[in-house]
């Protein structure tokens, strides 16, 4: 069992693609993603944004 939807992957995919281009850029700052798990949070998150089957955030204790 996947833990995205197809949509939510594809949407990965598509960030991973830049991030391994070096064209990501981070939301706010506009800075260059340096960390592979920055990109994958930044594709996840815009999933998420697009209505994708993406599991909640965990929450921190």
């Amino acid at each position: 069992m996947t833990k995205y939807g197809p949509k939510a992957q594809e949407k990965i995919k598509k960030v991973m693609k830049e991030y391994k281009k070096g064209a990501l850029t981070s939301g706010g700052s506009g800075k260059k993603v340096k960390s592979h798990k920055q990109a994958v949070a930044i594709g996840i998150a815009e999933a998420r944004a697009a209505g994708a089957k993406v599991p909640k955030p965990k929450k921190s204790s």
